[in-house]
């Protein structure tokens, strides 16, 4: 319980109880980010769907202001720093880091998280026509990703929050989470493309900068994010052109 707490309190803006914690506390609570995940993605629905009870594009409007509410835009500050970062570096690894450790926001990350903010109001009104349910789903999926980086991906910065990350998910967590996901795609089966996801994000940053930061894990759980919101809207339309065509 202690560190699903510490969990909510740190990819959440929930009110928490206080205690005190230590950098185990912190770094293996990352076990129970796709717990924080699926709360998130209630909230997110459920929200989405009493807004749609007006509107479509209202509930749309609703799910993603309460997702960057409850997350208190974590993750899509990670994303316009790795995108100042990639846009201002220019190859330079030392420049990179330091543009990603700049608390200002540049044109780069405007960009990126303006872009992001459309795509997930578009598709959460793609996905909540068929069924805002699903919305539940992914940023439980998306969740999964930190577990993959933390494995795969070097830490770049010592003492940063990827590097605290390092070592601390053992493979039974992978296993776990991964049937956990298993299942979710036999309900929802828009979701088997969550693997290839992860792996897509994990090629990417070590191609882009060659590791994982607290900014990159936060940067890739928007992109996942998005990317299965998008395998979500698509299944949905072959999904409804197939039903009419059988009707």
């Amino acid at each position: 319980m202690r560190r699903l707490i510490v969990a909510f309190g740190f990819l959440t803006r929930l009110p928490m109880p206080r205690m005190t914690i230590g950098q185990r506390d912190f770094a293996e609570a990352i076990r129970l980010y796709p717990v924080v995940g699926l709360g998130i993605g209630a909230i997110v629905a459920a929200m989405g769907w009493l807004g749609s009870v007006m509107d479509p594009w209202t509930g749309a409007c609703a799910a993603l202001i309460v997702w960057i509410a409850v997350t208190g835009a974590l993750h899509l500050d990670g994303l316009a720093d790795l995108a100042d970062g990639l846009g201002a570096a220019h190859g330079d690894r030392t420049r990179l880091l330091a543009v990603m450790a700049d608390p200002h926001i540049g044109s780069f990350g405007v960009v990126a998280i303006a872009g992001q903010m459309i795509a997930k109001l578009v598709l959460l009104h793609a996905v909540g026509t068929a069924g805002w349910w699903t919305i539940m789903l992914v940023p439980f999926a998306a969740r999964i990703g930190p577990l993959v980086w933390a494995v795969w991906l070097p830490p770049l910065r010592a003492g940063g929050l990827g590097a605290a990350l390092a070592g601390i998910v053992r493979l039974r967590d992978l296993i776990g989470w991964g049937m956990v996901l298993a299942f979710a795609a036999v309900i929802a089966p828009a979701m088997i493309t969550v693997p290839f996801l992860l792996v897509g994000v994990a090629a990417w940053l070590r191609r882009s900068i060659g590791g994982i930061t607290g900014d990159a894990h936060g940067a890739g759980i928007e992109i996942v994010e998005t990317g299965i919101l998008l395998s979500l809207a698509v299944a949905g339309t072959i999904g409804g052109a197939a039903t009419g065509l059988l009707r």
